[in-house]
C-alpha cells in the first residue's frame, strides 16, 4: 500500500463520497470504512457542497456526473475550502478532456467506473511521486476511437452535422456509431 502524503495528517481519515447510485454509494462507503476511512456519503452536489462547508474532508470521491449537477464543483469548493485536501474522479463516462478538467479543477486522479475500492485507496493515498502503474485492463482501439468521437461530439453541443464535418465522417456513419454502446 502507498504511504500517506505528508500534507495531511495520519489521524485525519475523514473521506467525503458523492455519488447518486445508491447502491454502488453504499458498497463504496462499506468498503472505505473497513480500510480506515471516517465516511460521510451524500447523493447530490448540493449535499456535498454543505458538508465541505461544514466541515471539509481530507479526502474525497466525488462522480462526475450527478443528478443536480457536475461534480467537479464538489472538486473545487473543496480546494477552496481545504487545499491540502485530496480529491479523485469517479464516472462511467470517461474520457480525456474530463480527466483533465478534473486534474486542473484540483483532482489528484481519475478513475472509471466501476472502480475497485483498492484502486480508490491507492489513488487516494498516493504520494505523487512514484509512477503510476500500468492499468490491468487497458482501452482497446475500439474505446479510445469512441471515447475521440464522443468528446468532439461534446464539444460541438452535441450536434450531429458538426460532429461528422470536423471528424471528416459521413453523418450517418456518425449516427450509427453514436447510436452504439461503448465497445471494452
Amino acid at each position: 500500500m502507498n504511504a500517506a502524503p505528508d500534507v495531511i495528517p495520519q489521524a485525519d481519515r475523514s473521506l467525503l463520497i458523492v455519488e447518486d447510485d445508491k447502491p454502488f454509494l453504499e458498497r463504496l462507503s462499506r468498503a472505505m470504512e473497513t480500510r480506515g476511512f471516517n465516511v460521510t456519503s451524500c447523493d447530490s452536489v448540493s449535499d456535498g457542497l454543505a458538508h465541505i462547508g461544514k466541515s471539509a474532508p481530507a479526502f474525497a470521491v466525488v462522480d462526475l456526473r450527478l443528478g443536480d449537477g457536475n461534480g467537479l464543483d464538489v472538486v473545487s469548493a473543496l480546494k477552496r475550502e481545504r487545499p491540502d485536501a485530496r480529491a479523485i474522479v469517479l464516472t462511467g463516462y470517461g474520457n480525456i478532456a474530463t480527466a483533465v478538467t478534473a486534474v486542473k479543477m484540483g483532482a489528484v486522479d481519475y478513475l472509471s467506473k466501476p472502480a475497485d475500492a483498492d484502486d480508490v485507496v491507492a489513488a487516494l493515498l498516493a504520494s505523487g511521486t512514484e509512477k503510476s502503474e500500468l492499468p490491468q485492463n487497458p482501452m482497446s482501439a475500439d474505446r479510445v476511437r469512441w471515447e475521440h468521437i464522443q468528446r468532439i461530439y461534446e464539444m460541438c453541443n452535441r450536434n450531429v452535422s458538426e460532429t461528422a464535418r470536423r471528424l471528416n465522417m459521413h453523418r450517418r456513419t456518425l449516427q450509427r456509431i453514436l447510436a452504439k454502446r461503448a465497445p471494452r
